[in-house]
This record gives C-alpha cells, sequence and structure tokens, in this order.
C-alpha cells in the first residue's frame, strides 16, 4: 500500500488504497481533534502513527487508567471530546476507568479500542471481549465498526454524543480486520464528506422566559439567596454571565471545589468560608450547572434548611427530574444565566453591603479566614499540612496571571488545600470530583499541560495518590511539559501506621500495616532517574527555595515533602464513612 503524500489544507493525502487506520486518522483530523492519549499497540498502532502524521498531537502513556483520566480532563478544560486509545481486550477494560470518570463527572469524552478480528470473535481469539458490552454501563453511546465504510460516520456521531446535552463518554470499536480493511482515494473521500454533518452539536433546550422571570421573583423575594455553581458552569464557560449576576445582584456565592475560580476565591461575595451558615440559613438557592448530591449534602437537612426553595440549573432534563427542585430550569447554564441577567436588567435589584445576610455571610467569613491564618502563620517542623500549603499557596500567588493549573488528590492533602490554596480563574483546579478517584493526578497534570501549554501546572498530592500514576513521570520528561509536582510524603494511606496496639495482632502482625508504606520514600529520585529535577525538602527554606527554583524553570520537577505521619487524619474528611 502506498502511503506518500501531497499537500493539502487540513490533512495528508494518502495515495493508493485507504486502509481503516488511515480512514479513522483522517475521520479524526476532519471532525477537528487536535490531541490524543493513549498506549499503542495489537491492532491500533498504525492508527497513531497516521494521526500523527495527520497533525494530531498523540500523547503516549504507561498505562491506558492514566491515559484515560488525561482525556477525560482534556474534555473538561477544552470542551471538545478527550480521545483515548487503546489496545484490546485488556486495553480496554483498564480504559474503563477513563470513560466511566468522564461520565461521572459530564466531560465529554471518546475511547477508541482495537479489538479481535470479527470472523474469530467467540472462538478464544487474541484479547478477544465484548468490548461494546463491557462499555455500556459506563457510556452514553457505543458503537462498533462492521466495515471500513462505516468508520467516519462512526467517529463523527460518537464526537457529536459526547457533547450534546449533558456531556459524557462515549465508544467506538474497531474490530482488526476492519482497520485491515480498504478502500479507494475517492471512496474514503466520499465518505468523509458525508459524515461531517454529524459533527453539529445539538440545539440546547431554550428555557421559557416565564421560567426566567419565576427565577428572578424567587430571587428578588428571597431574604437570604444564595448562588451556588459547580464545574457544569465551569464546561459552559458561564464565567462572564455569572460575574454579572453576582455583581449586579449582590447575591453570596459559594463553588464546588471544582467550580472555584469560576469567580476569585477572594471575591467580596464569596461564601466559601462561611459554607456552613450559607447553605444552613439561605432561603433560597440559584444552584448552576452543580448536581445536588454528596457534595452538596444532596441538599437535604439538616445540612441545608428544611424550607430552602432550591432553583436547579441543569442541562439535563433527568436530573432536574430527579432532584425535583422548587423550580427547574433545562438548558446551558451560560445561556441561561444570560437570559436571567437581561431580564433582571429591565428591573434591577441589589441586596447591598448593608444587607443582613450579606454582612452576616461577610463577618463569618472574615472570622474564620482569621483563624485559618493564625494556623497558617506558625512555622510547624517536622510537617504538618497547614506550613507548606500556606508556602505552596504563597509561591503560586506570586506568580500571578496566567494563573498556574492546580491537580489536587489524596484524602488530607485534597481537603485542606481545598480551604488553603486559592483560585482565582475559572478552570484552574482539578481535583478527585464527582467520583472521588484516586490516581488521577498525573494524568490530570498531562492534560492541562496539553491544553494550557502557556500555564504551569501544579500537582499537590498525596504519597499515595502519587503512586496510582508515579510513573507518568517519564511521560512528563519525554514531552517536555511545564508541571510540577509536589508530593505530601507522611509515609502511607492517612499517614502510615494507625493501629492501636490490640489491632496488631494475628499470624502476619510484623507485616507492614494496610497503610503502610516504605518510611522516608525518596519519590523525588523517580524523576531524576528520567532526567528531571527532583527535590527532597523538610523546612520552610528548603520548600521555598525548591518552589521557586521548579516555578520559574518550567520544566518536569518533582518535590518531596516531609510530612509528620500523625499529621492527618483519617479518611480526611470523610472519616464517618470508613
Amino acid at each position: 500500500m502506498g502511503d506518500s503524500a501531497g499537500d493539502l489544507p487540513n490533512d495528508l493525502k494518502f495515495h493508493g488504497p485507504i486502509n481503516g487506520n488511515i480512514l479513522a486518522a483522517m475521520a479524526l483530523a476532519r471532525c477537528g481533534v487536535e490531541r490524543m492519549f493513549g498506549v499503542v499497540g495489537i491492532p491500533v498502532t498504525s492508527l497513531a502513527t497516521r494521526a500523527v502524521s495527520l497533525g494530531i498531537r498523540f500523547i503516549a502513556f504507561h498505562n491506558e487508567q492514566s491515559a484515560g483520566y488525561a482525556a477525560s480532563a482534556y474534555g473538561y478544560l477544552t470542551g471538545r471530546p478527550g480521545v483515548l486509545l487503546t489496545v484490546s481486550g485488556p486495553g480496554c477494560v483498564h480504559g474503563l476507568a477513563g470513560i466511566s470518570n468522564a461520565m461521572v463527572n459530564a466531560w465529554p469524552f471518546v475511547m477508541i479500542s482495537g479489538s479481535c478480528h470479527s470472523s474469530y470473535f467467540g472462538r478464544g481469539d487474541f484479547q478477544e471481549l465484548d468490548q461494546v458490552e463491557a462499555v455500556k454501563p459506563f457510556s452514553k453511546f457505543s458503537v462498533k465498526a462492521t466495515d471500513i465504510s462505516e468508520i467516519p460516520n462512526c467517529v463523527a456521531r460518537v464526537l457529536n454524543i459526547a457533547v450534546s446535552g449533558r456531556p459524557g463518554g462515549c465508544y467506538i470499536d474497531l474490530p482488526s480486520d476492519i482497520l485491515h480493511q480498504t478502500i479507494s482515494e475517492s471512496e474514503a473521500e466520499r465518505l468523509l464528506g458525508a459524515a461531517e454533518k454529524f459533527t453539529h452539536r445539538e440545539v440546547i433546550y431554550r428555557v421559557p422566559n416565564s421560567q426566567i422571570e419565576a427565577a428572578i421573583s424567587l430571587l428578588r423575594r428571597a431574604e437570604r439567596p444564595l448562588i451556588v455553581f459547580g464545574k457544569g458552569a465551569a464546561i459552559a464557560r458561564a464565567e462572564g454571565p455569572l460575574k454579572k449576576l453576582v455583581e449586579s445582584t449582590g447575591i453570596p456565592f459559594l463553588p464546588t471545589p471544582m467550580g472555584k475560580g469560576l469567580l476569585p476565591d477572594s471575591h467580596e461575595l464569596a461564601a466559601t468560608a462561611a459554607r456552613s451558615l450559607a447553605i444552613g440559613k439561605c432561603d433560597v438557592a440559584l444552584v448552576v450547572g452543580a448536581r445536588l448530591n454528596w457534595l452538596l449534602h444532596f441538599g437535604e437537612p439538616p445540612k441545608w434548611s428544611k424550607d430552602v426553595k432550591f432553583i436547579l440549573v441543569d442541562i439535563c432534563k433527568e436530573e432536574i427530574e430527579l432532584r425535583k427542585p422548587h423550580l427547574g430550569l433545562i438548558g446551558d447554564a451560560k445561556e441561561v444565566l444570560e437570559s436571567i441577567n437581561k431580564e433582571i436588567k429591565d428591573d434591577p435589584f441589589c441586596l447591598g453591603k448593608s444587607h443582613p445576610w450579606v454582612e452576616a455571610i461577610s463577618q463569618k467569613s472574615k472570622d474564620n479566614v482569621a483563624k485559618m491564618e493564625v494556623q497558617l502563620a506558625r512555622d510547624v517542623v517536622p510537617f504538618n499540612f497547614l506550613t507548606p500549603m500556606r508556602i505552596i499557596r504563597d509561591a503560586i500567588a506570586a506568580l500571578g496571571s496566567p494563573a498556574p493549573i492546580l491537580v489536587s488528590e489524596g484524602a488530607n492533602t485534597m481537603d485542606v488545600g481545598r480551604s488553603v490554596l486559592i483560585q482565582t480563574e475559572p478552570r484552574t483546579r482539578l481535583d478527585a470530583g464527582t467520583w472521588g478517584t484516586m490516581g488521577v493526578g498525573l494524568g490530570y497534570c498531562i492534560a492541562a499541560a496539553v491544553a494550557s501549554p502557556d500555564r504551569l501546572v501544579v500537582a499537590v498530592e498525596g504519597d499515595s495518590g502519587f503512586g496510582f500514576s508515579a510513573m507518568e513521570v517519564e511521560t512528563l520528561v519525554r514531552y517536555q511539559l511545564a508541571v510540577v509536582v509536589i508530593v505530601f510524603n507522611n509515609g502511607g494511606v492517612y499517614g502510615g501506621d494507625r493501629r492501636t496496639p490490640q489491632e496488631i495482632t494475628g499470624p502476619y502482625k510484623h507485616d507492614p500495616a494496610p497503610t503502610s508504606f516504605v518510611p522516608s520514600a525518596s519519590y523525588h529520585k523517580m524523576m531524576e532517574a528520567f532526567g528531571g529535577r527532583g527535590y527532597h525538602v523538610e523546612t520552610a527554606e528548603e520548600l521555598k527555595s525548591a518552589l521557586a527554583e521548579s516555578f520559574s524553570a518550567r520544566k518536569p520537577a518533582v518535590i518531596n515533602v516531609t510530612i509528620d505521619p500523625y499529621a492527618g487524619a483519617e479518611s480526611g474528611r470523610l472519616q464517618h464513612k470508613n
């Protein structure tokens, strides 16, 4: 088969027969895919190679799980489907972590897996698995190409469905024999042209003006209104109308963890530091792009008032029906907020700084921040979690704009970081998300660096979270990504061996505790082994120096921060669940 190229504006011209690998790569390029993540091997190595030749950047990982997490985060950060490529069988199974993470977080994602030869399916072929059935519980839509002619249509459909309505994961199955089928150049062009009509997003539901007026009426009459927003508002790029609504009405706001930064944490109407008061006393809550799930205590007492009226803005009709709010507005977060702002403009209202509710939130926030600052001001060595977190916060703040993208995972590390680290710009925080997924760290770092090459990426991770995907530090070095990984090393899950004497018994009592790792592990040397920069720090001055140097260099680095193993709490803030 010939594969020489002629010059075309948007893709490469392959001369001679076009096989399934080339056609899939061409379809992805024609549909605007710019980045792919994955692990190559039988039968998809050629697909990745062809995609690269067509101008798609392929980021190769060591494990499909991390690659899948990267693709899911890329979908969130860009608003375009993150694409994961895996091999057949076990590769597809490993990729389920990525597609399921995307589905639960409602991020656009497409997984493409090679699969065994169609004729041999059911007879024990190499890496045989009914992959479409395996993926179905975790995806919005799954499709298997049964002929090469179906590939462009399949590609366009899954990319479209992934972003339509509530975003989520889609799957394409490409059997090895289909990838080796061939068609002519002219037939390939015809198929690609026909498929392009599937690349347009479906029309979003428009909220009736009567519902917009009803929402405004509830907010206007409320004595203690609150605006809550989450990563659904972030992926909708709703920060502009959100800022306008908050500042024109004077209503305090509360972001979910990954909603932080849509409006700066330092904003005078931010209620994050007064969260318990805000959700416990508000009488009307406008919830935008955030689900009333465990992260928001299901919108139920005792955390919320039993009389609170929820106005829920969500792209998904089923979500509104599930939560049964006082008023549900089905639509795109940005468009709904723009409609609310437009309607308010004709009859404005504003609580004002002296409003009792605003004053109460403001005073409680100031009191709580002051208490936290007293704790943060102390340099505690051996490090607790607060001292290094304060130093990291100040180092990040000194960078100004564009703000780094922060990746946070771990139990204590993520919980403390959420309270201490400041987000000032939209979509600059990635954490364990709706599913509380551990192991996302390095994948998210890579996605962030690829999606936003103008920003530094700073990961603040527990040693357990880091360990899930630590080998991907080699990927950071290979692609020379501007990522600094800060590992809070306290010797294990939650902090090593915390067993009571009564618990240390039985025939294996001399084994390490289930929560323990090797004490004082040299994680920084992993990075050094691949040519990156490693730092081991135990004091405030050592950490400040390492941060200044690594932030300035904008090269792959690991800072191994020794933490007192007894500084944290088991399960972080979710002790009641363990």
